[in-house]
């Protein structure tokens, strides 16, 4: 299994704390794959400036640096339900419990 976590969009404050463009709101998609399956989860996480980090620019910012502070501020036990919700979706279209079929 193989999880994709996009947080490309983002909700920003156009002034804050002296910055410019201070991301405050991450829209997040992880995509789920494993095989011939692929589940998405989609949300919103509110993210805050740390005082103890230098701020980075918004024309700097990169997924992976977004990745991070989306699932920082989500804690580990939020990023692991997430993933385990999306690796169930996907056992269940793998191996289904009910299906749906029409008579003719």
């Amino acid at each position: 299994m193989t999880y994709d976590w996009n947080c490309k969009t983002v909700d920003v404050h156009p002034q804050a704390e002296g910055e410019t463009n201070v991301v405050y709101n991450v829209h997040w998609i992880v995509t789920g794959t494993e095989g011939d399956y692929s589940v998405n989860n989609i949300g919103t996480q509110v993210v805050s400036l740390d005082p103890e980090n230098s701020f980075i620019p918004f024309e700097d910012l990169t997924n992976e640096i977004v990745v991070g502070w989306t699932k920082e501020a989500m804690g580990e036990e939020q990023v692991q339900a997430i993933e385990d919700g999306i690796a169930s979706q996907i056992s269940e279209l793998e191996n289904p419990t009910s299906v749906t079929m029409t008579i003719e």
